[in-house]
Protein backbone atom coordinates (compact mmCIF):
# COMPACT_ATOMS: atom_id res chain seq x y z
CA UNK A 1 0.00 0.00 0.00
CA UNK A 2 1.35 3.59 -0.78
CA UNK A 3 2.53 5.58 1.51
CA UNK A 4 0.38 8.28 2.44
CA UNK A 5 2.48 11.27 3.03
CA UNK A 6 4.90 11.73 0.90
CA UNK A 7 7.92 12.25 3.34
CA UNK A 8 10.00 10.15 4.97
CA UNK A 9 10.23 10.20 8.72
CA UNK A 10 13.46 11.71 8.18
CA UNK A 11 12.12 14.41 5.80
CA UNK A 12 9.52 15.10 8.50
CA UNK A 13 12.18 15.99 10.98
CA UNK A 14 13.91 18.65 8.78
CA UNK A 15 10.77 20.11 7.14
CA UNK A 16 9.52 20.85 10.82
CA UNK A 17 12.55 22.04 12.19
CA UNK A 18 12.21 23.70 9.16
CA UNK A 19 9.24 25.20 9.86
CA UNK A 20 9.25 26.06 13.48
CA UNK A 21 13.06 27.91 12.80
CA UNK A 22 11.20 29.80 10.42
CA UNK A 23 8.33 30.72 12.68
CA UNK A 24 10.36 31.34 15.34
CA UNK A 25 12.36 33.99 13.26
CA UNK A 26 9.28 35.59 11.75
CA UNK A 27 8.06 36.15 15.20
CA UNK A 28 8.22 39.36 16.57
CA UNK A 29 9.74 40.65 20.16
CA UNK A 30 7.18 41.63 22.59
CA UNK A 31 7.67 42.63 26.08
CA UNK A 32 7.88 40.37 28.71
CA UNK A 33 4.53 41.01 30.48
CA UNK A 34 2.23 41.06 27.31
CA UNK A 35 1.23 37.66 26.92
CA UNK A 36 -1.57 37.65 24.58
CA UNK A 37 0.48 39.90 22.04
CA UNK A 38 3.37 37.53 21.92
CA UNK A 39 1.08 34.36 21.52
CA UNK A 40 -0.64 36.17 18.77
CA UNK A 41 2.56 37.39 17.17
CA UNK A 42 3.88 33.21 17.52
CA UNK A 43 0.67 32.39 15.48
CA UNK A 44 1.14 34.46 12.89
CA UNK A 45 4.37 33.75 12.03
CA UNK A 46 3.48 29.85 12.34
CA UNK A 47 0.26 30.30 10.45
CA UNK A 48 1.59 29.75 6.75
CA UNK A 49 3.41 26.55 7.77
CA UNK A 50 0.20 25.20 10.13
CA UNK A 51 -2.60 25.48 7.23
CA UNK A 52 0.08 23.47 4.46
CA UNK A 53 0.18 20.79 7.56
CA UNK A 54 -3.65 21.05 7.87
CA UNK A 55 -4.38 20.73 4.11
CA UNK A 56 -1.68 18.06 4.15
CA UNK A 57 -3.64 15.98 7.05
CA UNK A 58 -6.94 16.71 5.02
CA UNK A 59 -6.41 15.51 1.84
CA UNK A 60 -4.43 12.07 3.52
CA UNK A 61 -6.97 11.08 6.05
CA UNK A 62 -6.78 7.33 8.38
CA UNK A 63 -9.41 5.56 9.68
CA UNK A 64 -9.43 4.78 13.68
CA UNK A 65 -6.37 3.32 14.74
CA UNK A 66 -5.14 3.55 11.64
CA UNK A 67 -3.51 6.21 12.19
CA UNK A 68 0.24 5.47 10.98
CA UNK A 69 1.25 8.28 9.23
CA UNK A 70 -0.57 10.87 10.91
CA UNK A 71 1.07 9.85 14.48
CA UNK A 72 4.40 9.75 12.64
CA UNK A 73 3.85 13.34 11.58
CA UNK A 74 2.66 14.76 15.11
CA UNK A 75 5.55 12.96 16.86
CA UNK A 76 8.54 14.16 14.40
CA UNK A 77 6.75 17.50 15.04
CA UNK A 78 7.33 17.25 18.85
CA UNK A 79 10.12 16.04 19.04
CA UNK A 80 11.82 18.94 16.77
CA UNK A 81 10.63 21.19 19.63
CA UNK A 82 12.94 19.50 22.23
CA UNK A 83 9.25 17.25 23.22
CA UNK A 84 9.87 13.71 25.22
CA UNK A 85 7.92 11.59 23.06
CA UNK A 86 6.64 8.69 23.20
CA UNK A 87 4.91 6.66 20.21
CA UNK A 88 2.39 3.69 19.75
CA UNK A 89 0.30 4.22 23.33
CA UNK A 90 -2.97 2.50 23.21
CA UNK A 91 -2.14 1.18 19.74
CA UNK A 92 -1.52 4.61 17.46
CA UNK A 93 -1.40 6.98 20.12
CA UNK A 94 1.27 9.39 20.40
CA UNK A 95 2.53 11.43 23.96
CA UNK A 96 4.82 14.12 23.76
CA UNK A 97 6.01 15.39 27.61
CA UNK A 98 7.81 19.18 27.55
CA UNK A 99 8.77 19.88 31.29
CA UNK A 100 9.34 23.34 31.88
CA UNK A 101 10.02 23.84 35.77
CA UNK A 102 7.58 23.18 38.68
CA UNK A 103 3.70 23.78 38.31
CA UNK A 104 0.52 21.95 37.16
CA UNK A 105 0.68 19.85 34.22
CA UNK A 106 -2.00 20.20 31.79
CA UNK A 107 -2.83 17.69 28.74
CA UNK A 108 -4.13 19.01 25.79
CA UNK A 109 -5.48 16.51 23.53
CA UNK A 110 -6.36 16.19 19.68
CA UNK A 111 -8.15 13.13 17.92
CA UNK A 112 -6.27 12.12 15.04
CA UNK A 113 -9.16 9.57 12.83
CA UNK A 114 -10.47 10.26 10.11
CA UNK A 115 -14.49 9.08 8.86
CA UNK A 116 -15.72 6.36 6.02
CA UNK A 117 -16.90 9.03 4.03
CA UNK A 118 -16.52 10.10 0.39
CA UNK A 119 -15.38 13.78 0.01
CA UNK A 120 -17.60 15.79 -2.17
CA UNK A 121 -16.54 19.36 -1.32
CA UNK A 122 -14.11 20.03 -4.34
CA UNK A 123 -11.39 21.75 -2.36
CA UNK A 124 -8.08 22.05 -4.08
CA UNK A 125 -7.03 19.53 -0.69
CA UNK A 126 -9.90 18.05 -0.83
CA UNK A 127 -8.94 13.54 0.24
CA UNK A 128 -9.60 11.53 -2.65
CA UNK A 129 -8.17 8.91 -0.42
CA UNK A 130 -9.22 5.28 -0.45
CA UNK A 131 -7.56 3.20 2.68
CA UNK A 132 -8.38 0.19 4.56
CA UNK A 133 -10.50 -0.22 7.95
CA UNK A 134 -9.92 -2.50 11.32
CA UNK A 135 -11.87 -5.37 9.54
CA UNK A 136 -9.49 -4.62 6.19
CA UNK A 137 -12.21 -3.34 4.30
CA UNK A 138 -11.21 -0.74 1.28
CA UNK A 139 -13.31 2.19 1.95
CA UNK A 140 -13.14 6.21 0.85
CA UNK A 141 -11.86 8.55 3.52
CA UNK A 142 -12.56 11.97 5.08
CA UNK A 143 -11.44 14.51 7.67
CA UNK A 144 -15.54 15.21 7.90
CA UNK A 145 -15.24 15.99 11.79
CA UNK A 146 -12.48 18.50 11.98
CA UNK A 147 -9.87 16.18 13.60
CA UNK A 148 -7.46 17.73 10.95
CA UNK A 149 -7.79 20.49 12.78
CA UNK A 150 -7.31 19.42 15.94
CA UNK A 151 -4.06 17.91 15.14
CA UNK A 152 -2.84 20.84 13.29
CA UNK A 153 -3.86 22.81 16.63
CA UNK A 154 -2.08 20.70 18.74
CA UNK A 155 1.05 21.22 17.01
CA UNK A 156 0.62 25.20 16.56
CA UNK A 157 -0.23 25.35 20.64
CA UNK A 158 3.00 23.28 21.35
CA UNK A 159 5.08 25.32 18.72
CA UNK A 160 3.87 28.34 20.90
CA UNK A 161 4.59 27.31 24.10
CA UNK A 162 7.63 25.66 23.64
CA UNK A 163 8.51 29.52 21.96
CA UNK A 164 7.55 30.84 24.91
CA UNK A 165 8.36 28.36 28.13
CA UNK A 166 8.99 31.69 29.77
CA UNK A 167 5.79 32.75 30.35
CA UNK A 168 4.65 29.41 31.76
CA UNK A 169 5.82 27.08 34.31
CA UNK A 170 4.77 23.33 34.54
CA UNK A 171 4.40 20.67 32.41
CA UNK A 172 2.65 20.19 29.25
CA UNK A 173 1.30 16.99 27.57
CA UNK A 174 0.69 16.89 24.44
CA UNK A 175 -1.83 14.26 23.29
CA UNK A 176 -2.85 12.96 19.97
CA UNK A 177 -5.44 10.30 20.50
CA UNK A 178 -6.48 7.51 17.83
CA UNK A 179 -10.26 6.50 17.29
CA UNK A 180 -12.34 9.37 18.98
CA UNK A 181 -14.92 8.17 15.50
CA UNK A 182 -15.72 4.89 17.49
CA UNK A 183 -15.00 6.01 21.00
CA UNK A 184 -12.02 3.93 21.66
CA UNK A 185 -8.74 5.36 21.67
CA UNK A 186 -9.02 7.58 24.87
CA UNK A 187 -10.28 4.13 27.04
CA UNK A 188 -6.86 2.60 24.56
CA UNK A 189 -4.75 5.01 26.04
CA UNK A 190 -5.65 4.98 29.48
CA UNK A 191 -5.52 1.38 29.97
CA UNK A 192 -2.02 2.00 28.29
CA UNK A 193 -0.67 4.12 31.09
CA UNK A 194 -0.96 7.26 29.78
CA UNK A 195 -1.73 8.78 33.83
CA UNK A 196 0.83 6.20 35.41
CA UNK A 197 3.57 6.17 32.65
CA UNK A 198 3.72 9.44 32.08
CA UNK A 199 2.63 12.58 34.58
CA UNK A 200 -0.49 12.67 35.29
CA UNK A 201 -2.83 16.02 34.66
CA UNK A 202 -4.12 18.52 37.15
CA UNK A 203 -6.13 19.54 33.86
CA UNK A 204 -7.29 18.42 30.75
CA UNK A 205 -8.22 19.78 28.03
CA UNK A 206 -9.57 19.68 24.47
CA UNK A 207 -11.18 21.73 21.71
CA UNK A 208 -14.02 20.68 18.94
CA UNK A 209 -14.34 22.46 15.42
CA UNK A 210 -17.62 23.03 13.90
CA UNK A 211 -18.37 23.22 10.60
CA UNK A 212 -21.52 24.99 11.09
CA UNK A 213 -20.47 27.47 14.05
CA UNK A 214 -18.91 30.61 12.26
CA UNK A 215 -15.07 30.39 11.81
CA UNK A 216 -13.15 31.63 14.93
CA UNK A 217 -16.25 31.77 17.34
CA UNK A 218 -15.94 30.01 20.56
CA UNK A 219 -18.84 28.36 22.39
CA UNK A 220 -18.73 26.53 26.21
CA UNK A 221 -20.87 24.49 28.06
CA UNK A 222 -20.28 24.93 31.82
CA UNK A 223 -21.40 21.83 32.80
CA UNK A 224 -22.69 18.48 29.88
CA UNK A 225 -21.54 19.52 26.46
CA UNK A 226 -22.17 16.15 24.57
CA UNK A 227 -24.28 13.20 25.78
CA UNK A 228 -23.24 9.68 26.24
CA UNK A 229 -23.47 7.48 23.53
CA UNK A 230 -24.64 3.37 23.40
CA UNK A 231 -24.33 1.73 20.37
CA UNK A 232 -26.43 -1.32 19.71
CA UNK A 233 -26.38 -3.96 16.97
CA UNK A 234 -29.44 -5.91 16.32
CA UNK A 235 -29.46 -9.86 14.04
CA UNK A 236 -32.83 -10.31 13.14
CA UNK A 237 -32.99 -13.68 12.63
CA UNK A 238 -35.78 -15.11 10.61
CA UNK A 239 -36.24 -18.64 8.01
CA UNK A 240 -35.07 -18.49 4.91
CA UNK A 241 -36.89 -19.63 1.62
CA UNK A 242 -37.82 -19.47 -1.77
CA UNK A 243 -38.88 -15.33 -2.65
CA UNK A 244 -41.78 -16.94 -4.11
CA UNK A 245 -43.03 -18.62 -1.24
CA UNK A 246 -42.77 -16.37 1.73
CA UNK A 247 -45.39 -18.90 3.21
CA UNK A 248 -42.59 -21.18 3.76
CA UNK A 249 -40.44 -18.80 5.57
CA UNK A 250 -40.15 -16.23 8.53
CA UNK A 251 -39.37 -13.02 6.75
CA UNK A 252 -36.41 -11.24 8.21
CA UNK A 253 -36.33 -8.03 6.34
CA UNK A 254 -40.12 -7.52 6.58
CA UNK A 255 -39.52 -8.20 10.40
CA UNK A 256 -36.64 -5.52 10.61
CA UNK A 257 -38.49 -3.29 9.00
CA UNK A 258 -41.72 -3.66 11.26
CA UNK A 259 -38.96 -3.21 13.74
CA UNK A 260 -37.09 0.10 12.54
CA UNK A 261 -40.65 1.26 12.90
CA UNK A 262 -41.56 0.53 16.06
CA UNK A 263 -38.18 1.69 17.59
CA UNK A 264 -39.25 5.01 16.07
CA UNK A 265 -42.08 5.22 19.04
CA UNK A 266 -39.72 4.81 21.83
CA UNK A 267 -38.27 8.77 22.63
CA UNK A 268 -41.94 9.95 21.50
CA UNK A 269 -44.43 7.37 23.63
CA UNK A 270 -42.01 6.01 26.17
CA UNK A 271 -39.30 8.78 27.45
CA UNK A 272 -40.95 11.97 29.58
CA UNK A 273 -41.80 14.65 27.16
CA UNK A 274 -38.28 17.29 26.97
CA UNK A 275 -36.25 15.13 28.30
CA UNK A 276 -33.19 14.37 25.50
CA UNK A 277 -32.92 10.92 24.17
CA UNK A 278 -32.13 9.80 20.30
CA UNK A 279 -32.61 6.39 18.74
CA UNK A 280 -31.31 5.86 15.53
CA UNK A 281 -30.81 2.83 12.83
CA UNK A 282 -27.76 3.70 11.04
CA UNK A 283 -27.14 0.47 9.06
CA UNK A 284 -29.79 -2.36 7.92
CA UNK A 285 -27.92 -5.25 6.25
CA UNK A 286 -29.65 -8.28 4.77
CA UNK A 287 -30.43 -10.75 1.82
CA UNK A 288 -28.35 -11.56 -1.06
CA UNK A 289 -30.40 -11.89 -4.25
CA UNK A 290 -34.05 -10.67 -4.90
CA UNK A 291 -35.90 -14.15 -4.92
CA UNK A 292 -34.21 -15.19 -2.02
CA UNK A 293 -35.58 -14.61 1.43
CA UNK A 294 -32.47 -14.34 4.07
CA UNK A 295 -32.08 -16.35 7.13
CA UNK A 296 -30.77 -12.59 9.11
CA UNK A 297 -30.56 -8.94 8.97
CA UNK A 298 -28.24 -6.99 11.01
CA UNK A 299 -28.92 -3.46 12.16
CA UNK A 300 -26.77 -0.99 14.12
CA UNK A 301 -28.05 1.62 16.38
CA UNK A 302 -26.46 5.12 17.69
CA UNK A 303 -28.12 5.85 21.14
CA UNK A 304 -27.80 9.17 22.38
CA UNK A 305 -28.83 10.38 26.27
CA UNK A 306 -27.67 12.45 28.97
CA UNK A 307 -28.65 9.93 32.04
CA UNK A 308 -27.69 6.96 32.15
CA UNK A 309 -30.85 5.99 33.84
CA UNK A 310 -32.42 7.23 30.03
CA UNK A 311 -29.85 5.27 28.40
CA UNK A 312 -30.41 2.29 29.87
CA UNK A 313 -34.65 2.38 29.35
CA UNK A 314 -33.62 3.01 25.84
CA UNK A 315 -31.75 -0.18 25.70
CA UNK A 316 -34.29 -2.54 27.64
CA UNK A 317 -37.09 -1.15 25.14
CA UNK A 318 -34.84 -1.73 22.44
CA UNK A 319 -34.94 -5.32 23.40
CA UNK A 320 -38.56 -5.96 24.28
CA UNK A 321 -39.93 -4.68 21.39
CA UNK A 322 -37.04 -6.79 18.77
CA UNK A 323 -38.46 -9.89 20.82
CA UNK A 324 -41.88 -8.90 21.17
CA UNK A 325 -42.22 -8.03 17.52
CA UNK A 326 -40.55 -11.41 16.54
CA UNK A 327 -42.57 -13.38 18.94
CA UNK A 328 -46.02 -12.03 17.56
CA UNK A 329 -44.45 -12.98 13.60
CA UNK A 330 -44.03 -16.50 15.06
CA UNK A 331 -40.31 -16.64 14.96
CA UNK A 332 -39.26 -19.54 17.11
CA UNK A 333 -38.26 -18.61 20.74
CA UNK A 334 -34.57 -19.82 19.46
CA UNK A 335 -34.89 -17.37 16.82
CA UNK A 336 -35.76 -14.59 18.62
CA UNK A 337 -33.11 -11.22 17.59
CA UNK A 338 -30.08 -10.95 19.07
CA UNK A 339 -29.19 -7.37 20.77
CA UNK A 340 -26.31 -6.42 21.89
CA UNK A 341 -24.61 -3.27 23.31
CA UNK A 342 -21.21 -2.71 21.58
CA UNK A 343 -17.70 -1.50 22.85
CA UNK A 344 -18.37 1.48 20.88
CA UNK A 345 -19.94 3.24 23.74
CA UNK A 346 -18.87 6.66 25.78
CA UNK A 347 -20.05 8.07 29.48
CA UNK A 348 -21.79 11.62 29.23
CA UNK A 349 -19.19 14.46 29.29
CA UNK A 350 -19.15 16.82 32.03
CA UNK A 351 -16.81 19.52 31.83
CA UNK A 352 -15.51 20.93 35.47
CA UNK A 353 -17.59 24.03 36.26
CA UNK A 354 -14.53 26.43 37.95
CA UNK A 355 -12.34 25.37 35.02
CA UNK A 356 -14.95 26.21 32.67
CA UNK A 357 -15.95 29.90 34.01
CA UNK A 358 -12.06 30.18 34.94
CA UNK A 359 -10.86 29.82 31.02
CA UNK A 360 -14.39 30.96 29.46
CA UNK A 361 -13.19 34.40 31.31
CA UNK A 362 -10.07 34.19 29.65
CA UNK A 363 -10.99 33.49 26.60
CA UNK A 364 -13.17 36.52 26.47
CA UNK A 365 -10.67 38.72 27.63
CA UNK A 366 -8.31 37.26 24.75
CA UNK A 367 -10.94 37.33 22.19
CA UNK A 368 -13.82 39.71 23.29
CA UNK A 369 -16.98 39.12 24.79
CA UNK A 370 -18.65 38.68 20.82
CA UNK A 371 -17.16 35.89 19.77
CA UNK A 372 -17.26 33.54 22.89
CA UNK A 373 -20.53 32.84 24.15
CA UNK A 374 -22.43 29.82 26.24
CA UNK A 375 -23.55 26.83 23.92
CA UNK A 376 -26.22 24.51 23.95
CA UNK A 377 -25.60 20.87 24.91
CA UNK A 378 -25.31 18.32 21.77
CA UNK A 379 -26.12 15.03 21.55
CA UNK A 380 -23.02 14.23 19.81
CA UNK A 381 -20.83 11.85 21.48
CA UNK A 382 -16.80 12.36 23.03
CA UNK A 383 -14.92 9.67 24.37
CA UNK A 384 -13.40 12.65 25.88
CA UNK A 385 -15.19 11.85 28.95
CA UNK A 386 -13.15 9.05 29.56
CA UNK A 387 -10.13 11.41 30.48
CA UNK A 388 -12.01 12.83 33.61
CA UNK A 389 -13.56 9.58 34.60
CA UNK A 390 -10.21 7.92 36.03
CA UNK A 391 -9.77 8.24 40.23
CA UNK A 392 -8.98 10.44 41.44
CA UNK A 393 -10.70 12.36 38.54
CA UNK A 394 -8.59 14.91 36.56
CA UNK A 395 -11.14 18.18 35.84
CA UNK A 396 -11.28 18.09 32.16
CA UNK A 397 -13.51 21.05 29.80
CA UNK A 398 -13.79 20.55 25.95
CA UNK A 399 -14.98 23.60 23.98
CA UNK A 400 -16.16 24.87 20.59
CA UNK A 401 -14.35 26.59 17.89
CA UNK A 402 -16.42 27.38 15.07
CA UNK A 403 -15.21 26.74 11.35
CA UNK A 404 -17.50 27.73 8.99
CA UNK A 405 -17.12 30.16 6.23
CA UNK A 406 -18.51 33.34 7.35
CA UNK A 407 -19.91 34.28 4.53
CA UNK A 408 -22.02 31.05 4.34
CA UNK A 409 -22.89 31.50 7.50
CA UNK A 410 -24.32 34.48 7.28
CA UNK A 411 -25.96 33.85 4.12
CA UNK A 412 -27.24 30.74 6.65
CA UNK A 413 -28.36 32.97 8.95
CA UNK A 414 -30.37 35.20 6.39
CA UNK A 415 -32.78 32.23 5.95
CA UNK A 416 -30.31 30.67 3.02
CA UNK A 417 -29.62 26.80 2.82
CA UNK A 418 -27.43 26.07 6.60
CA UNK A 419 -23.69 25.06 6.42
CA UNK A 420 -23.29 21.25 5.75
CA UNK A 421 -22.28 19.82 9.51
CA UNK A 422 -19.59 17.69 10.78
CA UNK A 423 -20.05 14.42 9.26
CA UNK A 424 -21.08 15.48 6.06
CA UNK A 425 -19.30 14.53 3.13
CA UNK A 426 -19.59 18.68 1.98
CA UNK A 427 -18.51 19.81 5.58
CA UNK A 428 -16.14 22.51 4.58
CA UNK A 429 -13.70 23.60 7.49
CA UNK A 430 -12.20 27.15 6.83
CA UNK A 431 -8.65 27.60 8.70
CA UNK A 432 -8.56 31.03 8.95
CA UNK A 433 -9.25 32.08 11.67
CA UNK A 434 -10.39 28.60 13.06
CA UNK A 435 -6.60 27.65 13.36
CA UNK A 436 -5.32 30.92 14.89
CA UNK A 437 -8.35 30.57 17.60
CA UNK A 438 -7.69 26.87 17.90
CA UNK A 439 -4.10 27.49 18.69
CA UNK A 440 -4.27 31.09 20.58
CA UNK A 441 -6.74 29.52 23.02
CA UNK A 442 -5.14 25.78 24.13
CA UNK A 443 -2.06 28.36 24.42
CA UNK A 444 -3.88 30.87 26.49
CA UNK A 445 -5.52 28.08 28.78
CA UNK A 446 -1.87 26.80 29.34
CA UNK A 447 -0.75 30.34 30.50
CA UNK A 448 -3.13 30.48 32.58
CA UNK A 449 -3.04 27.76 34.32
CA UNK A 450 0.36 26.92 34.84
CA UNK A 451 1.38 30.70 34.83
CA UNK A 452 5.28 31.64 35.62
CA UNK A 453 5.33 32.96 39.14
Amino acid sequence: MPRLFPYSPAGWVRLAVGLACAGSAGAAEVPAGDAKAAVTARVDAEFPALEAIFHHLHANPELSFQEFETAALVAKELRALGLEVTEKVGNTGVVGVLRNGPGPTVLLRADMDGLPVKERTGLPWASRAVVRDLAGREQPAMHACGHDLHVTGLIGAARVLAAERSRWSGTLVCVAQPAEEIVAGARAMLRDGLYTRFPRPDFALALHVSSSRQAGEIGYVDGTPYASVSSVDIVVRGVGGHGSQPHTAKDPILLAAQIITALQGIVSREVKPGTPAVVTVGTIQGGTKRNIIPDEVRLELTLRSFDQKVMAQLVAAIRRICAGTAAAAGVPEDRLPVVTVSPESAPVTTNDSALVQRLAGVFRTWFGPERVTAASPSTGAEDFAEYGRTQPAVPIFIWSVGAADPVRYAAAARGGPSAPANHSPEAVFVADPTLRTSVASLAAAVLELAPRR
